[in-house]
């Protein structure tokens, strides 16, 4: 956790070298835990960076985020964009802009434009960047502005605007990214400001059609239109998660409800139970029970156990699953989902629309979940005794 007091000691600074201080009050959180690349990950067409804000305002204000960004591609989808998410306090989104009317493919350095407002309502302000597709984006020099109460842009500080502080081991330092398979980002010494800029590759990115039921390579009609609706659900679960603190993972609504945590290691047991009962015709054996039990079956037991972990942890997880029952359902057809299961009485094919329609019941759980969640309290300082 970021002490308050420094906190409060940066914003001070940041004013008195730019303008005068605004009464717009900036609890400002740049210097976030960064996700860097591994070999877990989710697989999607695109990859996003970011730093967000908490921010109280008791008027509507305007904001300004500006950055210079080029693109290097081949691929007719490739393209990058900034993006701008404003959260309010019901955990609903207030303004929005990606760019995705007027995306980035120039292969020279350009400065784009994100404008935007806060009002009364505005709890957290979110910015970054989006690359899309295949392609080489590059990234540099970050400015926020947020006007003041006399009307006036004041430049408010971004931790490694600039990305001087080198990427180290697919890490953005002070920057928030998430875990995208084919995506990995670098330093290099191609920069508008500073030395070093931000490159983000994407190699061998798959575009996946978008709102659409089935056109899934490889496989058959219903077994497609399955994969793409299992697969629609889960990036609903990611988005609605995704940028979730610890504090918000871990909250308990009351002593008889789950963790938002455990209710995605839920998704991923009962998923790996549909696995070996749909493709081995079984249920858990000995070691598979030790292993999802408390995930599948929730209550107390859970509730001690699913804390502690950021979400990525649970995501990765429920990742290496979903990878399994796709590559199991390629190698199956449409007459294999009519089978049945003597044992439930029901086919492949209505076990795995279970597990689907059970995605979505339990995302409007979480999502029911997060609009409940407190604001954290505040870390209160005691004053200095003076002697």
């Amino acid at each position: 956790m970021l002490d308050l007091l420094s906190i409060t000691k940066r914003i001070n600074k940041t004013n008195t070298n730019t303008m005068k201080k605004p009464m717009l009050i900036l609890f400002l959180f740049a210097s976030l835990a960064t996700m860097g690349q591994s070999s877990k990950g989710i697989t999607r067409d695109w990859t996003a960076f970011s730093q967000f804000l908490e921010i109280e305002s008791e008027s509507k204000k305007k904001f300004k985020v500006i950055a210079s960004v080029k693109v290097d591609t081949e691929d007719e989808a490739g393209s990058a964009s900034l993006w701008a998410r404003v959260d309010n306090k019901n955990t609903e989104v207030g303004f929005f802009d990606n760019m995705g009317d007027r995306l980035i493919t120039i292969n020279t350095w350009k400065s784009y434009t994100i404008e935007g407002f806060i009002d009364k309502n505005s709890k957290r302000l979110n910015f970054g960047g989006i690359c899309i597709a295949n392609g080489k984006f590059y990234f540099d020099d970050f400015q926020l502005y947020i006007e003041n109460d006399k009307g006036d842009l004041e430049l408010v500080e971004v931790d490694n605007s600039s990305f001087e502080t080198r990427v180290s081991l697919g890490e953005i330092p002070n920057w928030k990214q998430g875990k995208v398979k084919n995506y990995k980002s670098f330093a290099v010494e191609d920069a508008t400001n500073g030395k070093l800029a931000l490159l983000v590759e994407g190699d061998g990115v798959k575009a996946r059609p978008k709102a659409v039921i089935g056109n899934i390579e490889d496989t058959s009609p219903q077994i497609g239109a399955m994969i793409s609706m299992l697969e629609d659900l889960k990036t609903r679960v990611e988005y609605t998660v995704q940028n979730m603190s610890q504090y918000e993972i871990d909250h308990l609504h009351d002593e008889k409800a789950n963790r938002i945590g455990a209710l995605i290691m839920h998704l991923a047991a009962a998923e790996a139970y549909y696995q070996v009962f749909t493709f081995e015709g079984r249920g858990f054996n000995e070691e598979e029970k030790k292993k999802w039990d408390v995930a599948l079956n929730l209550g107390e037991t859970a509730r001690g156990e699913f804390k502690g972990k950021d979400v990525q942890h649970y995501l990765d997880i429920y990742n290496e699953v979903r990878a399994k029952t796709i590559a199991e359902l390629k190698k199956r057809d449409d007459k294999w989902f009519e089978e049945m299961q003597p044992s439930y009485g029901m086919s492949n094919h209505y076990a795995w629309f279970h597990v689907m329609e059970h995605q979505s019941s339990h995302l409007g759980q979480i999502l029911f979940l997060r609009k409940r969640i407190p604001p954290e309290a505040e870390l209160k300082i005691p004053e200095t005794i003076k002697d």
